[in-house]
């Protein structure tokens, strides 16, 4: 099963990115064989609709859940329309978060953990 989890960097050793839709990367992991993908984020810098662009992303990718410290109305409603469950809260290194995800320690969220436009820089 393919996740995605915000990151940092762009390995499995980097630090989780507390934003979604305006992480560093998303790395895409198959949870089965550790073999991912990391992508860096280009909607990091929008003015608008990071959240919204980033879900979009996740459904192309067939993602099935979103691993991250927090997610805004905008992207949690767009990733639970492409049916992608989320799980906020989370923290530490990607490798350690796929190990506690993979024995079921983390639970889905129900919604959106901060508000609109959280994590934009001024």
């Amino acid at each position: 099963m393919k996740i995605c989890i915000t990151s940092q960097g762009n390995n499995l050793d980097s630090p989780i990115d507390p934003r979604f839709g305006r992480c560093k990367y998303f790395i895409i992991v198959d949870t089965d064989t550790l073999e991912f993908e990391a992508i860096e984020n280009t909607n990091e810098t929008l003015t608008g609709g990071a959240g919204i662009q980033s879900g979009q992303l996740m459904a192309e990718k067939n993602v099935k859940a979103v691993l991250t410290g927090n997610v805004g109305p905008n992207a949690f409603q767009t990733l639970q329309a492409a049916g992608i469950g989320v799980i906020t809260g989370v923290s530490g290194v990607v490798k350690g978060t796929i190990e506690k995800y993979k024995k079921g320690e983390f639970k889905p969220t129900q919604n959106p953990s901060v508000g609109s436009k959280f994590g934009v820089r001024k």
